[in-house]
């Protein structure tokens, strides 16, 4: 069997939601186009219509971290 005939396997055992992520993916593979980084923010929600601004993004690390202690006491 070869990958193109493995992958037609496991791709047609997904639903059709998931096989538009894996087209999605293979396209941006093929352009190499940037922004499926984790580092970049938009990277980590990339083909999961999610409108999240980088602004929510940085507001919701201040709840996070905003209480975190900088130094450690010794």
């Amino acid at each position: 069997m070869t990958i193109e005939q493995m992958i037609l396997e496991q791709l047609r055992s997904l639903p059709a939601e998931k096989q538009h992520e894996v087209f999605n993916f293979a396209k941006s593979l093929q352009k190499g186009k940037p922004g499926n980084s984790l580092k970049d923010p938009k990277g980590l929600w990339k083909g999961l219509c999610a409108d999240i601004t980088l602004e929510e993004i940085t507001e919701a690390r201040r709840e996070m971290w905003g209480n975190f202690p900088r130094e450690i006491a010794r």
